[in-house]
This record gives structure tokens, sequence and C-alpha cells, in this order.
């Protein structure tokens, strides 16, 4: 039986317009072969829980400009706990300071990539540490 294909949620959280990069990652997951589904701008965390559940998605990638992940990304770990949903990794990337990604971490993202960090790299990240659920 062949492997299942790896599917992602790329999800834009809050209020941040801005959806450049997470563009970029989308097109990038999609090149290695992943199944890709974008939630686009302006989503809620429930939305997005939401719709990684009904997409039956193996990991979840946050992009946040604004300034509300310390909010944000840990909402979606709450929801997706709440909803006894406990193996879709979650990983974050944008504009986030140092400082913060151990609180973020703390909270239940797996990882977190700030600017400058390659495609190569989060999709080599993704391949390493994300196995298709059952």
């Amino acid at each position: 039986m062949a492997e299942r294909t790896l599917r992602v949620l790329v999800g834009k959280p809050g209020l941040d317009g801005h959806d450049r990069g997470a563009k970029i990652i989308a097109r990038a997951f999609r090149d290695a072969g992943f199944e890709v589904i974008y939630t686009g701008l302006h989503q809620t965390p429930e939305q997005i829980v939401s719709a990684a559940i009904q997409e039956d998605v193996d990991c979840v990638g946050l992009s946040i400009l604004s300034g509300a992940h310390n909010t944000l990304l840990p909402k979606v770990m709450q929801l997706l706990t709440e909803k006894d949903v406990t193996d879709i990794k979650v990983f974050g990337g944008g504009v986030i300071p140092e400082d913060d990604i151990p609180g973020l971490k703390a909270a239940g993202i797996c990882e977190v990539f700030t600017p400058g960090t390659s495609t190569e790299d989060i999709v080599a990240w993704v391949k390493s540490n994300v196995q298709p659920r059952a």
C-alpha cells in the first residue's frame, strides 16, 4: 500500500493582511509533493481548526506578521486539544521575536520559522517531523 501524501494546511490567523509569505510556502509545499489547503486571510483560530479537522490534515502551518502570535497560535493549540485532536502538528512562521519562541513551543507549537528561513529548510523540517495521520 502506498504511503499517503502529506496534507498541510497553511493558515493566516487574525487581522494580518499580508499573505505573500504564506503563498510562497504553500507553493513550496505543493512543489515538494504535499497536498496543500490554504485558508486565506483573516481566519479565526476556530476557522483554522475546523478546516484542519475537516480536511484531515497532517500538519498546520500558521503565518503571522501582526504581532498577535502569542495569543493566536496558542489558541489554535488549545482548540485542537479541546477537540481531542492531538496528532496534528502545528508550526508557525513570520515576524516572531526570538524571545517569544520558547513560550510558543511550551504552548505546543512544534517549530517556529523566522524571517530569512529558506523554503527548502521548512519543507525539509516538515518531511523529517510530520508523518501522515492514520
